[in-house]
């Protein structure tokens, strides 16, 4: 999915927790039943927002992730050198 984020609408957290994902976002991203997601969320206290991953997407996830960090690492060094 290119482009903008999008909203998709609202969920109900029902009894037992479970959350229904809307049809037209499983079409979106080809989720099938009994694919499994990985739910992650920043440090607790921080913010309520959490995030679903499939399983199969998390390590190239973890790939462009590390890869960003590094190259913000560099562009904070280079700034910080400069200063000196």
């Amino acid at each position: 999915m290119k482009g903008k984020p999008k909203i998709f609408g609202t969920v109900t957290v029902g009894e037992r927790g479970q959350v229904s994902i809307p049809a037209k976002v499983r079409r979106l991203l080809e989720l099938d039943p009994g694919d499994k997601l990985i739910v992650f969320s920043g440090p607790p206290g921080e913010s309520k927002m959490f995030s679903f991953i499939p399983v199969d997407e998390f390590t190239p996830f973890l790939g462009r992730l590390e890869k960003h960090i590094s190259e913000l690492k560099k562009n904070f060094s280079q700034k910080t050198k400069k200063k000196k």
